[in-house]
């Protein structure tokens, strides 16, 4: 006796449905790969008639690649910390005390995706020159300063959402109360309370306002810092090779930040559930 499977209709629809999935996945990995599969190819090519690092090598040992990538690594680390501090506790103070101007602080962190980073730093230019009140680009030291502050600005959106997803997820409130019935004070609060307990949300912050340092061009060219950004703008204007090698090298930094952010946060993930 021979058993006839039927078909329903909303087994077509599922099947169909699954089908055009597989296929967005695949449209979609080949539109992404295949362009990143070409610049690798064409890094290895310096040696003409066989593959080579070549490209890498010349560009590792670039002194000018190595003291640009540091720079911005630099600023970078400088960026997040006070990111973290200008951040976190403007966050707990909004969700704690403030929730009515979540709304406006939510739009604020919101303007450095409206606002060109072109008109932020003529802004800066305009407000911060050697003839204004406030003389910030007449000296080195004053400009790294103020470039940190436009990373920080253009990172807000991306370190506020992050910190902010962390405190709704750990009830600030009865942390707060439990900590002010102990005799805390709000520094032992905030720096030994609250910054544990959003951990992987300043991480995650922290490793997106890393990759969007190293990548940034315009401020840094129109501040004359010698950043990372600037110098792979140079090398790509004159070289052939390394300037696909130099794509490569930051879209594996930035690849790592993010495969970071997932670890940190299965981590955390990981420890809560045990705790």
């Amino acid at each position: 006796m021979s058993t006839v499977a039927t078909v329903t209709p909303d087994n077509k629809v599922r099947a169909q449905t699954r089908a055009g999935a597989w296929i967005a996945m695949v449209v979609g990995a080949l539109y992404f790969l295949l362009p990143l599969f070409a610049t690798v190819e064409f890094s290895l090519k310096m040696r003409r008639g066989e593959y080579s690092f070549d490209a890498y090598r010349v560009v590792l040992t670039d002194p000018h690649f190595q003291a640009s990538f540091g720079y911005s690594i630099m600023m970078g680390v400088f960026a997040i910390v006070l990111g973290v501090l200008l951040v976190v506790p403007t966050a707990y103070w909004v969700q704690l005390r403030l929730p009515k101007l979540r709304p406006l602080i939510e739009f604020i962190t919101l303007l450095p995706l409206v606002i060109p980073a072109i008109v932020i730093v003529f802004g800066y230019l305009h407000i911060y020159n050697s003839s204004s009140f406030l003389p910030l680009t007449g000296n080195e030291r004053a400009t790294d300063f103020l470039l940190i502050c436009g990373y920080v600005t253009l990172c807000l959106p991306y370190m506020y959402r992050s910190v902010d997803a962390g405190l709704r997820a750990v009830d600030v409130r009865s942390l707060t109360e439990a900590a002010e019935c102990l005799g805390a004070n709000w520094p032992t609060i905030l720096f030994k309370i609250i910054f544990p307990n959003v951990r992987s949300g300043i991480l995650s912050g922290a490793f997106l306002t890393f990759a969007v340092v190293i990548g940034e061009f315009t401020l840094a060219s129109l501040l004359n810092r010698p950043a990372f950004g600037p110098y792979l703008q140079l090398i790509g204007a004159n070289r052939a090779y390394e300037p696909s090698a130099l794509a490569i090298i930051a879209f594996a930094i930035t690849w790592a930040s993010m495969g970071l952010i997932q670890v940190f946060g299965s981590a955390r993930s990981l420890a809560g559930q045990k705790i």
